[in-house]
C-alpha cells in the first residue's frame, strides 16, 4: 500500500493522539502498569498534540504518513533537550517516531526519519526493551552512547540514548 508524507495541521491532532496511544500499547504494554492507558492518559495525549500543533515552532519538524485518509505514522524532530547540567551530544533530537504495527516493514518509518531528521547528526532516546526500534535506529546510523534514564511514570522502561 502506498502512503504520502505531509506536515500536520491542527485538525490532525486527534488522529495523531490516537495513533500515539495505539503504538505505545503495541510496543510497551508488557512494560507498563495495567492502568497506564487510562482515560486520563489518552486525554493527555490529545492535549499534548493539540498544544504542539496549535503552537507550531519554526525549529520543529513534524511529519505524518497518511494512507487513504488515515494517519499511519508520525515523527517529531527538533532542538535537543537535556536535563539540568547535562551536556547534549547533539543539538538536534528525534522526540518520537511511531508507525502503526500493520505498516511495519513498509518503509514508512524510514521515510519519516529521512523527512524529519535527514542524515545529519542527531540524538534520540529509545526503550532498551524495544528490539524492533533499536534495530531500526542501528540500521539508520545511530549508536548507543552509554547514557540511560528511566521515566518515573514508566519505571520499567529504560531509555538508552543513541547518537549519529
Amino acid at each position: 500500500m502506498s502512503f504520502t508524507l505531509r506536515g500536520p495541521a491542527l485538525p490532525d491532532a486527534p488522529q495523531i493522539a490516537e495513533l500515539h496511544v495505539a503504538t505505545w500499547r503495541e510496543a510497551y504494554s508488557q512494560l507498563l502498569p495495567q492502568d497506564f492507558f487510562s482515560d486520563e492518559h489518552v486525554q493527555s495525549r490529545h492535549q499534548m498534540w493539540n498544544h504542539i500543533l496549535g503552537n507550531p515552532r519554526e525549529e520543529w519538524c513534524i511529519r505524518i504518513a497518511e494512507s487513504r485518509g488515515q494517519i499511519i505514522g508520525f515523527a517529531f524532530f527538533g532542538p535537543g533537550v537535556g536535563r539540568e547540567g547535562q551536556d547534549l551530544p547533539r543539538d538536534r533530537q528525534l522526540f518520537s517516531i511511531y508507525v502503526a504495527a500493520e505498516r511495519h516493514g513498509a518503509g514508512v518509518g524510514k521515510s519519516l526519519l529521512d523527512a524529519t531528521a535527514g542524515h545529519g547528526p542527531a540524538m534520540l532516546w529509545v526503550a532498551k526493551d524495544n528490539p524492533r526500534a533499536v534495530a531500526f535506529y542501528l540500521r539508520n546510523g545511530f549508536e548507543f552512547d552509554g547514557a540511560e534514564q528511566t521515566d518515573p511514570g514508566a519505571a520499567k522502561i529504560v531509555g538508552a540514548r543513541m547518537v549519529r
